[in-house]
């Protein structure tokens, strides 16, 4: 029988990977330039995630919004 710290457990383990699903996936051709506030997008940050379309501050701000 599960005690209360392994139905915590699984809840945990369920929740991380519905939120793992859930995050944003970068397609495509990144930009070189952010869209929003058109400073250069590192070199790195473009190869990592394909598609990407902001910089850094850029995209935190849109994830908050």
């Amino acid at each position: 029988m599960a005690d209360d710290a392994d139905i915590a457990s699984d809840y945990a383990h369920r929740l991380n990977e519905e939120q793992l699903e859930a995050r944003v996936r970068f397609e495509g051709e990144s930009e070189t330039h952010c869209i929003d506030c058109d400073e250069e997008i590192p070199q790195l940050r473009c190869e990592s995630l394909p598609g990407v379309q902001r910089c850094v501050d850029c995209q935190s701000i849109a994830e908050r919004t």
